[in-house]
């Protein structure tokens, strides 16, 4: 995997945050690599007591029912709904969709979601591996960070599909067809696609920016004029 180039300062601002990516199962490297290379500080999230240590939280692609159950045997799922319903920032990528929807169409036995997002999904919406497939979208949403323009190419493997939309949601992206691959909502973004395979790093940087506007937020209203100093993101490529 080939990172894109960061991207500016302007687009991620304020203080180094620390993001937890849900390593429960699932591709945990690939997205603390496109974290890391943003300038957060990234820290694997296994039990409960490490939510309180994070920013914001990253839930992978991998088996919906596979994290959903270990999820329950770890104790995080309750842990998880309340963070996230408090308003935690959370980024969940194609199995991490099918986690944040409100409403699943095709649940496995006994499976559950954790919620925070207003969308029906249902799960591997395409198939089988094997019709798995890339295509160009239109994000008009990447456009607020001043960095390239709204077109990405997104990889579907097995992936879901957002089926409605409710008011509380918005939509982010759609297929030519029209059909909804990607929305958010307050605090949640969810994509049914895998930024992370193809080195593009905008959904994630979005993502950091609500991130830092939370934090933000948390410390005016515990009347600070801003977070604790800490490193400053470098938008610089790194060099391999």
């Amino acid at each position: 995997m080939t990172l894109a180039p960061a991207v500016p300062d302007s687009a991620v601002p304020g203080t180094a945050v620390r993001i937890g990516v849900l390593s429960l199962q699932g591709d945990v490297r690939e997205h603390v690599a496109v974290l890391e290379h943003l300038g957060a500080e990234t820290v694997t999230v296994r039990r409960p007591g490490e939510l309180a240590a994070v920013d914001g939280l990253v839930i992978p692609g991998g088996e919906s029912t596979v994290i959903d159950r270990l999820a329950r045997l770890t104790g995080l799922r309750e842990p998880l709904r309340d963070a996230i319903a408090g308003g935690l920032p959370v980024l969940g990528t194609c199995a991490g969709l099918i986690l944040l929807a409100e409403r699943l169409r095709d649940a496995g036995p006994g499976q559950e979601t954790i919620g925070g997002l207003d969308v029906t999904v249902r799960r591997n919406a395409f198939g089988r591996q094997a019709e798995s497939f890339e295509t160009d979208l239109v994000v008009p949403a990447l456009e607020e960070l001043g960095s390239g323009g709204p077109t990405v190419r997104a990889v579907f493997l097995r992936a879901p599909l957002i089926e409605e939309v409710g008011p509380a949601a918005e939509v982010l992206a759609t297929l030519p067809d029209g059909r909804v691959v990607a929305a958010r909502q307050r605090n949640a973004i969810g994509l049914a696609f895998h930024p992370e395979s193809t080195g593009e790093n905008r959904f994630h940087a979005l993502f950091l920016r609500s991130v830092h506007e939370h934090r933000l937020a948390r410390a005016a209203r515990r009347g600070l004029s801003r977070p604790a100093a800490g490193r400053s993101p470098d938008p610089r490529p790194r060099q391999p």
